[in-house]
């Protein structure tokens, strides 16, 4: 009779057991599944021996200031929107000009609608020449313009100088353009970003380098500046978890045109492939030298080489190159082919990745105007709550926020073949 009585607890412990693993199993997907910003858990620091003591931007930053109770004002005649991008007297002034047509014409097509209320939405152009003292005045002018929000910037320092301008000012800002994925680790609630960071584009090569090309020695070649090295420490710290240390890191000034030094460095670290991080003139003149030495290794670029500077810059030389890109151009969405036809018709050129996100950005900010009313607060809640824009589906295709209000969406691999890109989707899984 005891032994019955041993019995029964031991059956129904190892009956809890049964019933209990599987709820413990999908508890540790979950955990799992909560990496910051979209990490695949072998490229986590320390992710294959321990978990951290404290995990960061998992909680969005609240924002519990005044400001929700302010009026309308009643005598406006239009409403206004800034907008900071490098517009003249910079290296990146064709990109800004995309990011103004790009959030032109999507304003351009809201008004046809009827604009806000009857009053037609404006743009408040700003050129961002390059200086941190300069992007700062720029957003101070924007808000005594009584702007409701802004968008930029592509250069990745005047974006967190814009940032905490925006925050003393309480002023919504929206980034298309800056891949910097420090940018939201501010944890300014003031702001979102809807294009891919650097993360996703360094975690999508390592995976299309080391593991399906199978690839091991990767030497780099970056500009010297902020893009250049946050982009590639993100890339430099997966692929180490992964187990594939860079041979090489070397960087070169914007606008230097003679690389021969450098590159005699890379032949001397003897890598399987080469990478490139910066500007798409300076990593075409590289690609150029390169082959010109004799090196012939598979080359990969960062996400601006996918520019027609690029091409025209390596001309043949472009072909088999891979890169990244935060948007498929030829995806078959209606709206995205839409958007080709009616920019090439209004501006008389092919819009860019940068055009393209502009373009979703500016409807994001224009339809939370129309929901929250003309109050920068509600603009700002809105646009952060994580519910309202959640999977909101653009041009550039669907746009996922993580707690730090960054766009965590799909990557794309272009691939240069018969002197255009060629666009897939990058074949790394979050798991």
């Amino acid at each position: 009779m005891r032994k019955l009585k041993l019995f029964k607890p031991t059956l129904l412990l190892i009956l809890a057991g049964i019933l209990i693993f599987p709820m413990l199993a999908d508890l540790a997907a979950q955990d799992k599944d909560d990496n910051y910003g979209k990490t695949p858990t072998e490229m986590l620091p320390y992710g294959n021996y321990q978990d951290a003591y404290i995990y960061h931007f998992h909680e969005p930053q609240l924002f519990t200031g005044a400001g929700r109770e302010k009026l309308p004002p009643t005598d406006l005649t239009e409403v206004r929107i800034g907008l900071l991008a490098p517009l003249e007297g910079n290296v990146l002034a064709p990109q800004g000009n995309h990011m103004l047509h790009g959030a032109t014409l999507a304003m351009e097509e809201a008004n046809a609608r009827g604009g806000y209320m009857g009053l037609p939405f404006v743009i408040m152009p700003h050129n961002d020449v390059g200086l941190w003292g300069a992007a700062a005045n720029e957003v101070v002018k924007m808000n005594d313009e009584k702007v409701w929000a802004f968008i930029g910037t592509i250069d990745d320092v005047n974006s967190h100088v814009a940032l905490r301008v925006a925050l003393k000012l309480e002023l919504p800002m929206i980034n298309t353009s800056d891949p910097d994925p420090t940018f939201t680790e501010t944890g300014i609630p003031w702001m979102i970003r809807c294009m891919s960071d650097d993360r996703q584009s360094s975690y999508a090569l390592v995976d299309y380098i080391h593991i399906e090309q199978g690839y091991n020695r990767v030497a780099v070649l970056r500009a010297n500046n902020r893009y250049g090295r946050v982009g590639v420490m993100e890339f430099r710290d997966a692929a180490l978890r992964v187990g594939h240390p860079l041979v090489l890191e070397i960087r070169y000034n914007d606008g230097d045109t003679d690389f021969k030094a450098q590159l005699e460095r890379v032949r001397n670290s003897n890598p399987d492939v080469v990478l490139l991080w910066g500007n798409a003139l300076e990593m075409g003149l590289i690609l150029n030298q390169m082959r010109e030495m004799g090196m012939e290794y598979p080359v990969f670029a960062s996400d601006r080489a996918v520019s027609p500077v690029f091409l025209e810059t390596a001309g043949e030389n472009a072909n088999g190159i891979v890169a990244t890109c935060q948007y498929n151009p030829d995806a078959d969405i209606p709206e995205l082919k839409a958007f080709q036809k009616n920019y090439k018709d209004r501006f008389g050129m092919e819009p860019d990745v940068f055009a393209a996100h502009a373009y979703d950005g500016m409807n994001l900010t224009m339809d939370a105007i129309h929901r929250a009313g003309l109050n920068r607060a509600l603009i700002r809640d809105l646009l952060t709550d994580l519910k309202t824009y959640q999977g909101y589906q653009g041009i550039t295709g669907e746009i996922i926020f993580d707690a730090s209000w960054n766009d965590i969406g799909l990557v794309w691999m272009a691939e240069v073949q018969d002197g255009t890109f060629s666009f897939s989707q990058s074949s790394w899984e979050w798991k």
